[in-house]
This record gives structure tokens, C-alpha cells and sequence, in this order.
């Protein structure tokens, strides 16, 4: 597969409603949030998780699909796959002093993992397979508003032993927001997707990697993360490698305001206005909007 040749740039909206996007294991569980603005967050890694949930199911493991990061792997067992397959024998936690194959295994694991050759991946574990930068990369979703979290109470009206019947229903509590839109920009640099040293990212990975972020929701419900959806994906494209405008500029030509009419805490998608201002696109930049 050839290596993308243009640089990217691009805004993802996404919502949630009566669920928690992204829990904070060291607040409870509560969702996380920016404790000077009140702004709901959610991880770039959370985001990338859900990517790569999409490609497993959408791929189920064809050849050059497989995820490094999935559920329960075992690192050294996918490094020593290069190996097997390159006819080498690891040394711990060295790579092969010939830097030929040394290259070679970081290729091979680029070629193999769908998420290493987006997201790069730091491959230097016991069986060493070295380390790459990904061509994707993205910021850290903040919601369009302040967000105040909820924490619902619940019950469970089963037990789990028998000596335990006559005894009080268990009690417990999820946290919730009862809405947010939030905001998330992305990266795409075709210079560490080609060359030598780039992963090998290809348009058809890219086209792989817009099908996730429109769909990967729709894949991922579940009771604590009650209704989802992506809204909107906001594509620039660049004519060239280099681009032709600062990444910056480009991101803040998408604005998301509340509309007029809506008063209130939000409570749906229709409670805001997404703008786009297509004229102050710059030449050699393609404007393309999903969803």
C-alpha cells in the first residue's frame, strides 16, 4: 500500500446523553472534566480506543489489520511475531545491532498493526521491536459547554448468595452527564506516514480511520456510557505534504455556538449551531464535512 501524500486536518463533534464518555479512575469513576472551567474532557486515548474497537470488528484480524493495543494482549507475543516471521532471534530488551533489521522488524510490526502505523507505538519491551511515531494523532474532546455531573443511585434487586436474601437490595451509583457536545481536533501528517522511517499509513488506512470515527459509537453502547453519537467531521485537506496553511487557522474556521432559539442547559444536538466557514478556506485546501 502506498503512503498518504497529503497532510490533514480535521474537527470531530460528537454527543453524549445520560451516560459517562470517559470515567476518571482516579475520581471515582466521575466523568472527567477541567476543574477551572467546569469543561467536560474526554482522552485522547479513550478516543483511539474506540478506533481501534471498529477496526477489529470491521477487519476481524485480515492481514495487515491487527490491533498492538487490544483487549488482554500480550505485547511480547505480538513483537515476537517480527521475529518468527523475519527469521531472527531476540536478545531481551535489544534490538539487532544491524540497524537493517532492526528497521525491518519496526516495519513489519507497521505493516501488521493497523494501530501502529496510525498511532505509532513504543515497541520496547523485553522482545524489542523499537518504536515509531504515529501519522494520527489527536487532542484531548472538550465539551462546548460546562458540564455538571450527575450521580444516580441504583439498585440491584438479585443477590448473590442465598444467605443473603432477607437482607437489603444492594445499593449503588453511576455517574452521568445529562448532556454535552464535545469537541475533538486531529493531526494527520503525511511525512511520518511515508518514507523510510514512516509507518506506511495509506489512504485506504485513512478512508478506514473516517469509517471508524462516524461509526465507532454505534459499536460501543453500553449502561454507563448510555447514548452516544458522532455529529460532525470537519475535513481539511491539504494539496501537498508540507500543507499550505497553519493547522490553527484552519481548526478555527468551525464554530459551534448555541443557536438563538435554544435556552436552557442543552439537551440535544438541535440546541447548537455548527458553522463552517467555507470562504476563508486558503488555496490548495479542500474542505470536505461528514455527517
Amino acid at each position: 500500500m502506498t503512503a498518504i501524500a497529503n497532510r490533514y486536518e480535521f474537527v470531530f463533534l460528537f454527543d453524549v446523553e445520560n451516560g459517562n464518555p470517559n470515567g476518571d479512575p482516579d475520581a471515582g469513576n466521575m466523568p472527567r472534566i477541567d476543574p477551572e472551567t467546569g469543561h467536560g474532557l474526554v482522552t485522547d486515548v479513550c478516543l483511539k480506543r474506540k478506533v481501534r474497537n471498529f477496526v477489529e470488528i470491521a477487519k476481524n484480524g485480515g492481514k495487515g489489520y491487527n490491533i498492538y493495543v487490544a483487549e488482554k494482549a500480550v505485547l511480547n507475543r505480538n513483537n515476537e511475531q517480527a521475529y518468527k516471521a523475519l527469521e531472527l532471534k531476540s536478545e531481551k530488551k535489544k534490538l539487532p545491532k544491524d540497524q537493517q533489521k532492526a528497521r525491518e522488524l519496526t516495519r513489519w510490526m507497521c505493516d501488521n498493526f493497523f494501530d501502529v502505523r496510525t498511532f505509532g507505538a513504543v515497541m520496547t519491551t523485553e522482545v524489542n521491536c523499537g518504536q515509531v511515531r504515529g501519522p494520527v494523532q489527536f487532542t484531548f474532546a472538550k465539551s462546548i459547554e460546562p458540564i455538571v455531573p450527575a450521580e444516580v443511585s441504583i439498585t440491584r434487586m438479585a443477590v448473590t448468595n442465598e444467605k443473603d436474601l432477607e437482607k437489603e437490595r444492594t445499593m449503588g451509583r453511576k455517574h452521568i452527564v445529562p448532556y454535552a457536545l464535545y469537541r475533538a481536533e486531529g493531526y494527520i501528517s503525511a511525512h511520518l506516514a511515508g518514507g523510510d522511517k514512516g509507518t506506511g499509513f495509506s489512504d485506504d488506512d485513512l478512508d478506514l480511520l473516517w469509517q471508524a470515527l462516524e461509526n465507532m459509537f454505534d459499536h460501543d453502547h453500553s449502561a454507563a456510557r448510555g447514548k452516544m453519537n458522532s455529529r460532525k467531521l470537519v475535513i481539511f485537506k491539504h494539496d501537498n505534504a508540507l500543507g499550505n496553511a497553519p493547522a490553527h487557522k484552519l481548526l478555527e474556521l468551525v464554530k459551534v455556538d448555541r443557536r438563538n432559539n435554544s435556552e436552557g442547559p442543552a439537551r440535544k444536538f438541535s440546541d447548537y449551531d455548527v458553522k463552517v466557514d467555507q470562504a476563508g478556506v486558503p488555496q490548495g485546501v479542500n474542505l470536505q464535512v461528514r455527517l
